[in-house]
């Protein structure tokens, strides 16, 4: 999975990604910003890109928008996608933690720009 988000990356396709906000409530973990730097890495664990974020929304699940859905650039790219994929994503992480999914769970919506691509083999 590493392997696809990166090369989607890479090709422009995908430019924001989702993740869960209670996480970083439980794990006392600073939510992205404006201007952080974040490496992405392969498969391999192999830095291939480093990409800049330029924004960063608190949004309910059930109000990410189709706009969101077609940046992070996976599956058909659209909501309803996003939401079969997301879904079942968050209901794994959250029970981990003993946590219910429900509807209006706080995602952290971040968008970022690629700044730099690491050299092809």
């Amino acid at each position: 999975m590493a392997d696809e988000l990166a090369e989607l990356v890479l090709e422009g396709t995908k430019t924001a990604t989702a993740s869960n906000y209670t996480l970083y409530q439980l794990e006392e973990e600073p939510l992205p910003f404006v201007g952080l730097h974040n490496i992405i890495l392969d498969g391999e664990g192999e830095a291939v890109a480093i990409v800049e974020t330029t924004s960063v929304e608190v949004v309910p699940f059930d109000e990410v928008t189709e706009e969101f859905a077609y940046l992070e650039g996976e599956g058909d790219r659209t909501l309803r996608y996003w939401h079969e994929v997301h879904e079942a994503f968050f209901k794994k992480e959250l029970e981990d933690v003993n946590r219910a999914f429900h509807y209006k769970i706080p995602v952290v919506c971040e968008k970022f720009k690629l700044i730099y691509k690491g050299e092809s083999e």
